[in-house]
């Protein structure tokens, strides 16, 4: 009996295959790192009862979470250099199962610094895994659609982020609003008490969050997933980078990091103070816990935007630009409506920003070459927006009120659109 040989893959299917497993794989690691990152809105509400807390202090958490952006971006790009972007990955994951693991002594001694501790350790990982995968997503395929690509993984890290406030709201914030009523008459035994036992609701989600990590970093070290060498640079590149001897002579990358710390300010302002934002609005916690996963809904629908629209009927950068008006436009609107209509109006922020990070970083990484890591570093940094503005926030939040904080929005909103205008093409100094 004769048997039928099946004939071996062509090069091109095997390219494909490859491409659609890293993929994957990369979609995975945009999931966790959306998990962790959207938890911090509805840490900061929870950490502000359990320990007593300012509006300026509560925003400590993204402070100490996002900071780690800037203090650890160079280590990371000198790890990578090292490592390769794969191993870097596992590295990253491991980093931030860590910093969940701190998360337990935290709660048993309700120590608001170790929980900043742990936070910061969860930034670090997530430098080093997000300077990592976003340079790899963008290399991966064609320059034209790495906005398409990076819009793909924008969905996998949104859908996680608006599971995560859910999931984590429903265990952290339940019955929250009572307790805060009954603080005003109990005495200061029970009142410790109460708020040590809300404290502790952290640990078990905590202990499964790491537990997942050291799973997917180990997974994530022996998969086929392939190396991409940065350092060899095409002729057109290499021409265009002769003399060049350092990563700031790149004008349109210096004002894509600025870009990009002031949109990730306004990103992390949107998810993360929505919930504060709907209490003083007079909305309950337990409802209010709702309007982060609004947010990211908005975000997700801008990526399926991104992901039929460009390149096809749009570019990146006039994605960017329309992105940036939608964003002035939201914010005037929660500043000057009240109630729901402007609480929405926050959360509809989400529409305004999901197109802007799949457009700034491969717009500001655009044409670098050799200098490629490092570059991708500095963008890495640019997270950092998301600890100051948000920082800056909460202290006019005290100052003035919540919502005529949210001014602070128009002008980072304009700088963006400058750079998606004209900024993105400068060259030359």
């Amino acid at each position: 009996m004769s048997k039928v040989m099946s004939s071996p893959p062509s090069p091109g299917q095997a390219q494909q295959t490859n491409y659609v497993r890293s993929m994957a794989i990369i979609g995975a690691l945009f999931f966790v790192f959306g998990f962790v990152t959207w938890l911090n809105s509805v840490l900061i509400p929870y950490l502000k009862i359990a320990c007593q807390l300012t509006n300026f202090q509560s925003y400590l958490v993204t402070f100490a979470f996002y900071i780690a952006y800037l203090v650890m971006g160079v280590p990371a790009a000198w790890l990578l250099k090292r490592t390769g972007f794969k191993k870097g990955m596992s590295v990253g994951l491991f980093i931030i199962a860590l910093g969940a693991l701190i998360f337990v002594p935290a709660a048993m001694t309700r120590t608001y610094a170790l929980f900043l501790l742990g936070l910061f350790v969860q930034g670090t990982g997530l430098t080093v895994l997000q300077a990592a995968v976003n340079p790899y997503v963008s290399i991966i395929g064609p320059a034209e659609s790495a906005a398409k690509r990076i819009s793909i993984m924008g969905i996998c890290n949104k859908i996680a982020g608006s599971a995560a406030p859910f999931i984590l709201g429903s265990i952290l914030l339940a019955g929250t609003d009572e307790l805060v009523a009954s603080l005003e008459t109990m005495n200061q035994v029970q009142k410790v008490a109460g708020l040590d036992a809300l404290a502790e609701r952290v640990i078990t989600p905590y202990l499964i969050i790491m537990g997942a990590l050291i799973l997917l970093a180990i997974f994530t070290y022996f998969s086929g997933l392939p190396e991409v060498d940065t350092e060899q640079e095409d002729e057109t590149v290499a021409a265009a980078n002769t003399g060049k001897t350092s990563v700031f002579q790149f004008p349109h990358l210096v004002i894509g990091v600025m870009s990009l710390f002031l949109y990730v300010g306004v990103e992390v302002m949107a998810g993360d103070t929505v919930i504060s934002y709907a209490s003083s609005q007079g909305i309950p916690l337990d409802e209010a816990s709702r309007f982060t996963t609004f947010t990211l809904w908005a975000m997700i629908a801008g990526y399926i935007i991104g992901i039929i629209a460009i390149p096809k009927y749009l570019s990146q950068q006039k994605a960017l630009q329309i992105c940036a008006i939608l964003g002035v436009v939201f914010a005037l609107s929660a500043i000057f409506t009240e109630g729901y209509v402007s609480v929405l109006s926050i959360s509809l922020l989400g529409l305004a920003n999901s197109l802007m990070w799949p457009a700034i970083f491969p717009l500001a990484i655009a044409d670098l070459g050799r200098f490629t890591k490092m570059g991708s570093s500095l963008l890495i940094m640019g997270i950092a927006g998301g600890a100051l503005l948000p920082l800056l926030y909460g202290y006019l939040a005290d100052l003035v009120n919540p919502q005529q904080a949210y001014w602070m929005m128009v002008p980072c909103y304009l700088f963006i659109w400058y750079f998606a205008a004209s900024g993105y093409k400068i060259r030359t100094r």
